[in-house]
């Protein structure tokens, strides 16, 4: 890898998958997080990350490894943003897609050297119905570069 530019990973496809939210998992979680679960069997929001992160095909290793970093490093979540295009329900299967958008090299006073990653995951229904978008970005410090 090049000091100067950081693997070419933008436009790579994650294998994807499927995750399903059980109205039972879906009570538990509402339970930890003190909140009661939705009377008609929506899903609790957080189910954006959780259910896209766990069906995209990779875990977070391998997600690091394609941009050539290790999680022993700190790489930290930047922001992760949510489009909506419908409800999640409790028990339906989704299936999951992605793809990097971008991995761009930047300079920090904080940080030093490190790199932006960012990628999309859609979560569908069966039926191919995309219910949501997540963009997430995490920043991976290259401290052996810095």
């Amino acid at each position: 890898m090049s000091n100067d530019l950081p693997p070419a990973v933008a436009g790579t496809r994650l294998p994807g998958g499927e995750y399903r939210i059980t109205a039972e998992e879906n009570r538990a979680l509402c339970e930890a997080l003190h909140t009661n679960p939705h009377g008609d069997g929506r899903a609790h929001e957080i189910y954006s990350y959780i259910a896209t992160q766990s069906g995209m095909g990779l875990s977070v290793d391998g997600l690091l490894a394609l941009c050539e970093f290790d999680a022993a490093d700190g790489p930290m979540l930047g922001s992760s943003n949510a489009r909506y295009l419908s409800a999640l329900r409790t028990d339906e299967t989704y299936r999951v897609s992605g793809e990097i958008l971008g991995l761009t090299r930047k300079q920090s006073k904080k940080l030093g050297t490190m790199d932006v990653l960012e990628y999309r995951l859609t979560l569908s229904r069966a039926s191919g119905e995309p219910v949501l978008e997540v963009t997430n970005t995490w920043i991976l410090p290259r401290r052996t570069l810095s």
